[in-house]
Parts: structure tokens; C-alpha cells; sequence
């Protein structure tokens, strides 16, 4: 009896080893499917843009501001990566959205100024089409500005990968905050506000203010997230505050139109600085409602989110600049090729991938986008683009800066500007031949020394690439002006 007794508790105990090892391996084997899972998707994340209109480098708490509170997006940079040298497409507002969409820098890409009636075109790739392609829900939320109903159809939302559209379609539309319709698609939708046009193209502004149009796109985007789909999304969010109303600044003198003054309303300024700051705290609660949603819905390891500003601050509320320092430390606002017309916040929040409370001095631009996008979708750009794959930098790893940056300007006679390898910026105006101003943005940054006879050679590398930066395009011929010449009544966008 002894020995069958021992080969009973060898038979148990093989067997209790057995079903040991098979319930470990039923572990392994599930923890190794949920990673795989997690890591498939994390390669395909969701993605949102969120674009303030004409917000200054220095309009914000995490970049020096001292008067206007933004607790929610200096959260957020804590939380994520805040860029210090990001630039936007362009100094203005068309064709930075433009650079933003295709890729492509202000030398190459179809808008490359404010003029009415060019848009994108069928032959355009846009970030959304891309996305698209590669199984993306896509919406365009905000203020458009590629397309519209006058002849620049192929430039619609619909036809540049965006499967919704709610907004404007038109940038003098956008000026008023409380406009009589929306876009739904490709129809009108009519809101309760009444409005005395001004002027063309859909500016005016309201007498009867009911509806603000940045509560109702941030209602908008809030439900575009929430959809239940086994797609990821990629939503741009385009917001049209702080830009002013124009119309409504020179009908009434104050272009600052916001529903209320806020927590400002008993600071005693002028109107027009109060409505200003206000219009900012209303963008910093509309930032913060959707990344407590995104973690309400269980997705925000899952979603990149980017926040920044199309260009650089604006002057055109009737607001004093002087009291919120909107450029930073940086010299000029909107319409300059300076830093302050071009460089803006740029943060990056996606938590557990992008590495939390860092800041990178990476030198990028709008371009960056859509080969970043391309590549966190896992699917290729299918057009030539500018910009650079960013995915590096938002992992937390060193990446070289591109070699140049490049923008132009067609507003008061044509000039254009490079950034190269990062710190040395060249501007010329006057004509193609003209000497170039050399600033040398790293010991320097309010651009404010002309350093060309320190450094000729850095000088002429700069002005060769100028003269071939970009493509002949029959809409932007260049209009170079003297030096001095009185310029054109700028547009307003």
C-alpha cells in the first residue's frame, strides 16, 4: 500500500502543477493580448487640435502671464510637454491654417496670404485626408478658411477629409462671435442672434447677443468625443476667440465682444481690455472642459491633445497691449515675421506617452503636423510636406531641428523670413536682391541687434535659400516695395 499512496500524491501534485502552469500561461497569454491591444492602439491615438485665433506667445500663465489667470491650460502644460520655440504657419491667419492642413510651408502650400477667393483645391492633401484614409473619424469645428461657397468649393471641409463641419466658412464671418448662422455641413444654421451687417462677406455685429459661437463649437466638440465608435477620431477644434471683431471695433469702437466680463468685470479698465481678458479665461474654461471629459470618458491615455494659436497676438479690439504683454518678450505682434507675429504656445498633453511637467526648446512649426499625424496613425503622408515627424520630441528624445523654417508676407509690399538650424532669423523686404536683416534669435530673442556684419557667411546662407524658398504660384507674385513706402490698408482677418 505504500507505494500506490506515494503514486497518488505524485499524480495530484503533477496534476495540481499542471493546472498551475495552464492557469499562469491563461494569464500570460491574456496580459500579453490586453499589451498588444493597448499597444495597437496607442499607436493609432486619437487626436485633437486645438487652435485659439490671434492668442499671443505670452497670453498664457505657463508662458509669463501675470494678469490674466489660465489655470486649466497651465494644468495642462504641467501635465504634458510645453514647446518654448514653436512657430505657427504664417503671421496671419489663412495661410498658417493652410500650412497646418497640407504640410506644406508658406513657400509651397496653395493660401499663402488673407486674399479672398483661393482656397484648397482637389489636387491638395490635407492632414484630415490623410487621417481619413487611414479609418479616422474627422471633424473641422470652428473657423474654416480654405473654402466656401464662391467658387472655392473644392476647399470645403467635406472635400478635405473632415466627415463633419460645424462653424464658419468664411474669416470675416468669424469676426462676430455672436454671428445670425452657422455652418452645418453644407447648410445654414440659423441662431437667435440678430445682427447689423457691416460690410461683405458675412461681418457685422449683433444687437440681440443669445448664442456665443466658441460655447457652441465647445458643445460641439465635447459631443464629437463622446460618439461611441471603434474608430479613432481626430477632431480641429478651431476657435474664434480672442480675435476681435473688426466691424464691431469700427462701428462702436470696441471689438472685444464676449458674454460677459468674467471674473474682470469689476477690474477698472476699459471695455475693450476687460472683454480681452475675459475672451482668454473663456478659452483656458473651454480647455479644461474638454480634458476632464476626455478623463470623465476613460480616454485620455489614448488621445493626444495640442494646444496653441494660429499666429501671434492682435492689436484690434481697441484693447492696451501694454497691460497684458501678449508678445512676451519677443518683438511684434500679428503680420510681423519677428517672433511675436509668428512664435506661439505650443502644448503637447497625452498622459503616459508625452512625459509630464517638461519643457522642449524644439524648433518646429505648423508643418510638423500632418507627418506627425501620419505616423502616430501608422499610414504615410502620400504628398511631398515641409514639416518634420515630431513623435521623437513628444516621446521625450532629443531631434535635431530642421535646417530651415520659412514664411512670407504679401500684405504692404512682400517680404519673407528663415529661420536657420533653429536660431538665426533673416528677413528681407524691399526687393529680391535686397540685403537681409540677420537676428540672431538665441542671444537675442526680442530681434533687435542686426548682426549680418558680425556673421556674412550666416548671412549669405540665409539670403541663397530665400531666393529659392519657394514655388511661382500665379495668386502670390510677389509685390516687393521700397524700404519706407507707405503701405496698404491692411486686411483684417
Amino acid at each position: 500500500m505504500f507505494i500506490p499512496q506515494w503514486g497518488i500524491i505524485v499524480a495530484w501534485y503533477l496534476w495540481y502543477r499542471i493546472l498551475s502552469l495552464m492557469k499562469q500561461c491563461g494569464k500570460f497569454f491574456l496580459m500579453m493580448w490586453l499589451v498588444g491591444c493597448q499597444v495597437a492602439y496607442a499607436q493609432t491615438p486619437n487626436l485633437i487640435w486645438i487652435m485659439a485665433d490671434d492668442l499671443g506667445y505670452g497670453e498664457l500663465g505657463c508662458y509669463g502671464q501675470k494678469v490674466i489667470p489660465t489655470p486649466h491650460i497651465d494644468r495642462m502644460a504641467k501635465q504634458g510637454m510645453r514647446f518654448t520655440h514653436y512657430y505657427s504657419g504664417a503671421t496671419v491667419c489663412a495661410p498658417s491654417r493652410c500650412v497646418l492642413m497640407t504640410g506644406q510651408h508658406q513657400g509651397h502650400t496653395r493660401v499663402r496670404g488673407n486674399k479672398a477667393a483661393v482656397g484648397l483645391t482637389k489636387e491638395d492633401v490635407s492632414v484630415a485626408t490623410v487621417l481619413q484614409r487611414a479609418g479616422y473619424r474627422t471633424a473641422c469645428i470652428g473657423k474654416w478658411g480654405l473654402g466656401e461657397h464662391d467658387g472655392t468649393e473644392e476647399g470645403l471641409p467635406k472635400h478635405q477629409g473632415f466627415g463633419q463641419f460645424y462653424g464658419f466658412l468664411n474669416h470675416t464671418h468669424a469676426h462676430n462671435h455672436f454671428p445670425e448662422s452657422l455652418w452645418r455641413g453644407d447648410e445654414k444654421e440659423k441662431l437667435p442672434n440678430v445682427v447689423v451687417p457691416v460690410g461683405g462677406k458675412g461681418g457685422g455685429y449683433a444687437t440681440t447677443a443669445v448664442k456665443y459661437a466658441d460655447d457652441l463649437f465647445t458643445d460641439e466638440a465635447i459631443k464629437f468625443v463622446s460618439e461611441k465608435s471603434s474608430k479613432p477620431f481626430f477632431l480641429y477644434w478651431s476657435m474664434v476667440s480672442p480675435h476681435a471683431n473688426n466691424e464691431r471695433r469700427t462701428v462702436l469702437g470696441d471689438g472685444a465682444n464676449v458674454p460677459d466680463y468674467g471674473s474682470f468685470a469689476d477690474q477698472p479698465w476699459p471695455k475693450q481690455d476687460r472683454g480681452h481678458a475675459a475672451m482668454i479665461e473663456r478659452v483656458d474654461r473651454y480647455v479644461g472642459r474638454m480634458l476632464a471629459h476626455l478623463e470623465a470618458l476613460g480616454i485620455a491615455k489614448h488621445t493626444l491633445v495640442i494646444f496653441t494659436s494660429d499666429n501671434g497676438p492682435h492689436n484690434e479690439s481697441g484693447h492696451e497691449l501694454s497691460r497684458f504683454q501678449p508678445s512676451g518678450p519677443f518683438t511684434g505682434i500679428k503680420r510681423s515675421l519677428t517672433d511675436g507675429g509668428i512664435r506661439v504656445p505650443f502644448i503637447a498633453w497625452w498622459p503616459g506617452t508625452v512625459p509630464a511637467d517638461t519643457t522642449t526648446s524644439y524648433v518646429g512649426s505648423f508643418a510638423d503636423w500632418l507627418p506627425t499625424a501620419a505616423q502616430l496613425a501608422k499610414t504615410d503622408t502620400s504628398t511631398h510636406v515641409d514639416g518634420a515627424n515630431i513623435v521623437p520630441t513628444l516621446l521625450g528624445k532629443l531631434q535635431e531641428p530642421q535646417e530651415f523654417l520659412y514664411w512670407e508676407f504679401h500684405e504692404g509690399g512682400f517680404s519673407q523670413a528663415a529661420l536657420y538650424q533653429g536660431r538665426w532669423k533673416g528677413i528681407r523686404r524691399g526687393g529680391p536682391d535686397h540685403a537681409i536683416v540677420l537676428y540672431d534669435t538665441q542671444n537675442n530673442v526680442a530681434e533687435k541687434n542686426d548682426v549680418v556684419a558680425r556673421h556674412p557667411e550666416i548671412a549669405t546662407k540665409i539670403s541663397e535659400y530665400l531666393k529659392q524658398a519657394r514655388t511661382d504660384s500665379e495668386n502670390w507674385i510677389p509685390q516687393w516695395k521700397a524700404a519706407g513706402h507707405a503701405k496698404k490698408k491692411q486686411q483684417n482677418r
